[in-house]
Protein backbone atom coordinates (compact mmCIF):
# COMPACT_ATOMS: atom_id res chain seq x y z
CA UNK A 1 0.00 0.00 0.00
CA UNK A 2 2.90 2.40 0.77
CA UNK A 3 6.26 3.27 -0.76
CA UNK A 4 8.93 4.71 1.53
CA UNK A 5 10.73 6.68 -1.16
CA UNK A 6 13.87 7.41 0.88
CA UNK A 7 15.35 5.38 3.73
CA UNK A 8 18.76 4.21 4.93
CA UNK A 9 18.57 0.51 5.60
CA UNK A 10 22.30 0.72 4.88
CA UNK A 11 23.17 2.70 8.02
CA UNK A 12 25.54 1.01 10.45
CA UNK A 13 23.60 -1.20 12.84
CA UNK A 14 23.81 -4.59 14.49
CA UNK A 15 22.52 -7.70 12.74
CA UNK A 16 19.84 -7.91 15.43
CA UNK A 17 18.66 -4.35 14.81
CA UNK A 18 18.64 -4.88 11.04
CA UNK A 19 16.60 -8.07 11.42
CA UNK A 20 14.11 -6.21 13.62
CA UNK A 21 13.84 -3.42 11.05
CA UNK A 22 13.21 -5.88 8.23
CA UNK A 23 10.57 -7.66 10.34
CA UNK A 24 8.84 -4.32 11.03
CA UNK A 25 8.82 -3.49 7.31
CA UNK A 26 7.38 -6.88 6.37
CA UNK A 27 4.65 -6.60 9.02
CA UNK A 28 3.60 -3.11 7.90
CA UNK A 29 1.59 -1.62 5.03
CA UNK A 30 4.79 -1.09 3.05
CA UNK A 31 5.05 -2.54 -0.42
CA UNK A 32 8.39 -0.91 -1.34
CA UNK A 33 11.38 0.79 0.28
CA UNK A 34 14.10 2.75 -1.53
CA UNK A 35 17.48 2.25 0.19
CA UNK A 36 19.57 5.35 -0.55
CA UNK A 37 23.37 5.42 -0.72
CA UNK A 38 25.43 8.17 0.88
CA UNK A 39 28.96 6.90 0.09
CA UNK A 40 30.52 3.97 -1.73
CA UNK A 41 30.12 1.40 1.07
CA UNK A 42 26.50 2.33 1.77
CA UNK A 43 25.70 2.30 -1.95
CA UNK A 44 27.13 -1.21 -2.24
CA UNK A 45 25.08 -2.32 0.77
CA UNK A 46 21.92 -0.76 -0.68
CA UNK A 47 22.48 -2.71 -3.90
CA UNK A 48 22.94 -5.88 -1.83
CA UNK A 49 19.69 -5.21 0.03
CA UNK A 50 17.88 -4.66 -3.27
CA UNK A 51 19.13 -8.04 -4.48
CA UNK A 52 18.11 -9.74 -1.23
CA UNK A 53 14.65 -8.30 -0.49
CA UNK A 54 11.89 -8.27 -3.12
CA UNK A 55 10.41 -5.05 -1.70
CA UNK A 56 13.73 -3.17 -1.71
CA UNK A 57 15.26 -0.99 -4.41
CA UNK A 58 18.43 1.10 -4.25
CA UNK A 59 20.13 4.36 -5.20
CA UNK A 60 23.88 4.94 -5.39
CA UNK A 61 25.76 8.15 -4.72
CA UNK A 62 27.81 10.36 -2.40
CA UNK A 63 26.03 12.62 0.10
CA UNK A 64 27.51 16.14 0.39
CA UNK A 65 28.79 15.24 3.87
CA UNK A 66 30.95 12.57 2.24
CA UNK A 67 31.91 14.52 -0.87
CA UNK A 68 35.52 15.00 0.21
CA UNK A 69 35.92 11.20 0.26
CA UNK A 70 34.83 10.77 -3.37
CA UNK A 71 37.62 10.41 -5.92
CA UNK A 72 37.44 9.53 -9.61
CA UNK A 73 37.71 5.79 -8.92
CA UNK A 74 34.80 6.04 -6.48
CA UNK A 75 32.73 7.69 -9.18
CA UNK A 76 33.57 4.85 -11.55
CA UNK A 77 32.44 2.39 -8.85
CA UNK A 78 29.18 4.30 -8.36
CA UNK A 79 28.63 4.09 -12.11
CA UNK A 80 29.11 0.34 -11.95
CA UNK A 81 26.67 0.00 -9.07
CA UNK A 82 24.12 2.14 -10.92
CA UNK A 83 24.02 -0.46 -13.68
CA UNK A 84 23.07 -3.27 -11.30
CA UNK A 85 19.58 -4.72 -11.27
CA UNK A 86 17.16 -2.76 -9.00
CA UNK A 87 19.53 0.19 -8.56
CA UNK A 88 17.22 2.87 -9.86
CA UNK A 89 18.75 6.32 -9.19
CA UNK A 90 21.83 8.39 -8.45
CA UNK A 91 21.59 9.73 -4.91
CA UNK A 92 21.57 11.13 -2.53
CA UNK A 93 23.62 14.01 -3.87
CA UNK A 94 23.56 17.76 -3.38
CA UNK A 95 24.74 20.48 -1.02
CA UNK A 96 24.63 20.83 2.76
CA UNK A 97 25.73 24.25 4.00
CA UNK A 98 24.34 23.65 7.51
CA UNK A 99 27.05 21.29 8.73
CA UNK A 100 29.71 21.86 6.04
CA UNK A 101 31.24 18.46 6.79
CA UNK A 102 32.92 18.65 3.41
CA UNK A 103 34.31 21.96 2.09
CA UNK A 104 31.76 23.77 -0.06
CA UNK A 105 33.88 23.83 -3.21
CA UNK A 106 34.33 20.05 -2.95
CA UNK A 107 30.59 19.59 -2.36
CA UNK A 108 29.87 21.57 -5.52
CA UNK A 109 32.33 19.57 -7.60
CA UNK A 110 30.98 16.21 -6.38
CA UNK A 111 27.41 17.37 -6.97
CA UNK A 112 28.14 18.43 -10.55
CA UNK A 113 30.01 15.21 -11.37
CA UNK A 114 27.15 13.07 -10.10
CA UNK A 115 24.50 15.04 -12.00
CA UNK A 116 26.59 14.47 -15.12
CA UNK A 117 26.72 10.75 -14.31
CA UNK A 118 22.94 10.61 -13.89
CA UNK A 119 22.54 12.35 -17.25
CA UNK A 120 25.02 9.98 -18.89
CA UNK A 121 23.08 6.99 -17.56
CA UNK A 122 19.66 8.65 -18.06
CA UNK A 123 18.72 7.92 -14.44
CA UNK A 124 16.61 9.68 -11.80
CA UNK A 125 18.43 11.94 -9.34
CA UNK A 126 17.77 12.15 -5.57
CA UNK A 127 18.73 15.54 -4.12
CA UNK A 128 19.80 16.58 -0.63
CA UNK A 129 19.54 20.35 -0.09
CA UNK A 130 20.09 22.06 3.24
CA UNK A 131 20.59 25.81 3.60
CA UNK A 132 21.68 25.89 -0.05
CA UNK A 133 18.33 26.20 -1.86
CA UNK A 134 19.22 28.68 -4.60
CA UNK A 135 22.62 27.20 -5.35
CA UNK A 136 21.20 23.68 -5.60
CA UNK A 137 18.63 24.89 -8.12
CA UNK A 138 21.23 26.88 -10.05
CA UNK A 139 23.61 23.91 -10.34
CA UNK A 140 20.79 21.57 -11.39
CA UNK A 141 19.85 24.01 -14.15
CA UNK A 142 23.46 24.57 -15.24
CA UNK A 143 24.13 20.83 -15.47
CA UNK A 144 21.05 20.13 -17.57
CA UNK A 145 18.94 18.36 -14.94
CA UNK A 146 15.86 20.22 -16.22
CA UNK A 147 16.82 20.37 -19.88
CA UNK A 148 14.37 19.46 -22.63
CA UNK A 149 16.74 16.69 -23.66
CA UNK A 150 16.66 15.10 -20.20
CA UNK A 151 12.87 15.38 -20.00
CA UNK A 152 12.61 13.63 -23.36
CA UNK A 153 14.16 10.49 -21.85
CA UNK A 154 11.25 9.89 -19.47
CA UNK A 155 7.50 9.41 -19.99
CA UNK A 156 5.28 12.31 -19.04
CA UNK A 157 3.51 12.30 -15.67
CA UNK A 158 -0.10 13.11 -14.77
CA UNK A 159 -1.02 16.78 -14.34
CA UNK A 160 -4.81 16.65 -14.11
CA UNK A 161 -5.20 20.23 -12.79
CA UNK A 162 -2.73 21.89 -15.16
CA UNK A 163 -0.68 22.97 -12.16
CA UNK A 164 2.63 23.09 -14.01
CA UNK A 165 1.13 25.33 -16.68
CA UNK A 166 -0.25 27.85 -14.21
CA UNK A 167 -4.00 27.37 -14.45
CA UNK A 168 -6.58 24.62 -14.41
CA UNK A 169 -8.05 25.97 -17.66
CA UNK A 170 -4.77 25.11 -19.39
CA UNK A 171 -4.83 21.50 -18.24
CA UNK A 172 -3.53 19.02 -20.78
CA UNK A 173 -3.58 15.94 -18.58
CA UNK A 174 0.16 15.41 -18.44
CA UNK A 175 3.46 17.19 -17.71
CA UNK A 176 7.17 16.86 -18.42
CA UNK A 177 9.13 14.80 -15.91
CA UNK A 178 12.81 15.54 -15.28
CA UNK A 179 13.05 12.72 -12.70
CA UNK A 180 14.67 15.01 -10.12
CA UNK A 181 13.55 14.40 -6.52
CA UNK A 182 13.95 16.95 -3.73
CA UNK A 183 14.14 14.55 -0.82
CA UNK A 184 12.80 15.59 2.59
CA UNK A 185 11.71 18.85 1.02
CA UNK A 186 12.03 21.72 3.51
CA UNK A 187 11.92 24.76 1.23
CA UNK A 188 9.11 27.23 0.72
CA UNK A 189 5.87 26.55 -1.12
CA UNK A 190 6.93 29.07 -3.78
CA UNK A 191 10.27 27.32 -4.35
CA UNK A 192 8.42 24.00 -4.44
CA UNK A 193 6.12 25.37 -7.11
CA UNK A 194 9.16 26.47 -9.16
CA UNK A 195 10.69 23.01 -8.85
CA UNK A 196 7.52 21.23 -9.90
CA UNK A 197 7.17 23.52 -12.92
CA UNK A 198 10.74 22.59 -13.89
CA UNK A 199 9.79 18.89 -13.80
CA UNK A 200 10.88 17.94 -10.27
CA UNK A 201 9.10 15.90 -7.61
CA UNK A 202 8.99 16.71 -3.89
CA UNK A 203 9.23 14.15 -1.08
CA UNK A 204 7.60 14.80 2.29
CA UNK A 205 9.13 13.36 5.45
CA UNK A 206 8.36 13.12 9.18
CA UNK A 207 8.80 16.85 9.99
CA UNK A 208 5.41 17.54 8.40
CA UNK A 209 3.93 15.94 11.53
CA UNK A 210 5.77 18.28 13.93
CA UNK A 211 3.83 20.97 15.73
CA UNK A 212 4.09 24.45 14.20
CA UNK A 213 5.82 23.23 11.04
CA UNK A 214 3.73 25.61 8.98
CA UNK A 215 6.29 25.77 6.17
CA UNK A 216 6.02 22.11 5.15
CA UNK A 217 2.28 22.07 5.75
CA UNK A 218 2.06 24.99 3.33
CA UNK A 219 3.97 22.99 0.72
CA UNK A 220 1.57 20.06 1.06
CA UNK A 221 -1.39 22.43 0.80
CA UNK A 222 0.03 24.09 -2.33
CA UNK A 223 1.50 21.23 -4.37
CA UNK A 224 -0.91 18.69 -5.90
CA UNK A 225 -0.61 15.12 -4.69
CA UNK A 226 0.45 14.13 -8.22
CA UNK A 227 3.91 15.63 -7.55
CA UNK A 228 4.47 14.39 -3.98
CA UNK A 229 6.11 11.31 -2.46
CA UNK A 230 6.36 10.27 1.19
CA UNK A 231 9.48 9.05 2.97
CA UNK A 232 11.03 8.40 6.37
CA UNK A 233 14.72 9.21 5.81
CA UNK A 234 15.06 6.58 8.55
CA UNK A 235 16.76 6.27 10.96
CA UNK A 236 16.34 10.08 11.07
CA UNK A 237 13.37 12.48 11.25
CA UNK A 238 11.00 10.22 13.16
CA UNK A 239 7.38 11.38 12.84
CA UNK A 240 5.03 12.13 15.69
CA UNK A 241 4.01 10.42 17.92
CA UNK A 242 7.37 8.58 17.96
CA UNK A 243 9.66 11.61 17.79
CA UNK A 244 12.78 11.09 19.89
CA UNK A 245 13.03 7.41 18.94
CA UNK A 246 14.94 5.90 16.02
CA UNK A 247 12.93 6.03 12.82
CA UNK A 248 12.22 3.04 10.56
CA UNK A 249 10.42 2.68 7.22
CA UNK A 250 7.24 1.24 8.73
CA UNK A 251 6.56 4.67 10.27
CA UNK A 252 6.06 6.29 6.86
CA UNK A 253 2.38 5.59 7.49
CA UNK A 254 2.26 8.54 9.92
CA UNK A 255 3.62 10.95 7.33
CA UNK A 256 1.10 9.69 4.77
CA UNK A 257 -1.71 10.12 7.29
CA UNK A 258 -0.65 13.71 7.98
CA UNK A 259 -0.51 14.47 4.26
CA UNK A 260 -4.03 13.03 3.95
CA UNK A 261 -5.24 15.20 6.84
CA UNK A 262 -3.75 18.37 5.32
CA UNK A 263 -5.19 17.64 1.88
CA UNK A 264 -8.59 16.45 3.08
CA UNK A 265 -8.06 13.09 1.41
CA UNK A 266 -8.34 9.54 2.68
CA UNK A 267 -5.20 7.84 3.94
CA UNK A 268 -5.82 5.03 1.48
CA UNK A 269 -5.89 7.43 -1.48
CA UNK A 270 -2.71 9.19 -0.38
CA UNK A 271 -0.95 5.84 0.08
CA UNK A 272 -2.11 4.63 -3.33
CA UNK A 273 -1.22 7.83 -5.22
CA UNK A 274 2.16 8.43 -3.60
CA UNK A 275 3.11 4.80 -4.22
CA UNK A 276 2.17 5.16 -7.89
CA UNK A 277 4.15 8.42 -8.05
CA UNK A 278 7.23 6.74 -6.55
CA UNK A 279 7.00 3.74 -8.87
CA UNK A 280 6.81 6.11 -11.83
CA UNK A 281 9.61 8.37 -10.56
CA UNK A 282 12.04 5.50 -10.03
CA UNK A 283 10.96 3.69 -13.19
CA UNK A 284 9.83 0.55 -11.37
CA UNK A 285 7.36 -1.59 -13.32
Amino acid sequence: MLFDSHAHLNNKMSDKDRAAMVAAIEASDLDYVMDIGFDLASSKLAADHAAKYPWCYAAAGFHPHDAENMDDMDLIMIKGLAKKNKVMAIGEIGLDFHYDRSPRDIQREAFRKQIRLANELKMPIVIHSREADQEVMDILKEEGAFSDERKSWFPKRPDPTGYTKGSASDASGDADDARVLLHCYSGSAELGRQYVKLGATLSIAGPVTYKNNKKTIGVVEEVPIDFLLVETDSPYLTPEPFRGKKNNPSLVEYTARKVAEIKGMSYEDVAKITKANALRFYGIK
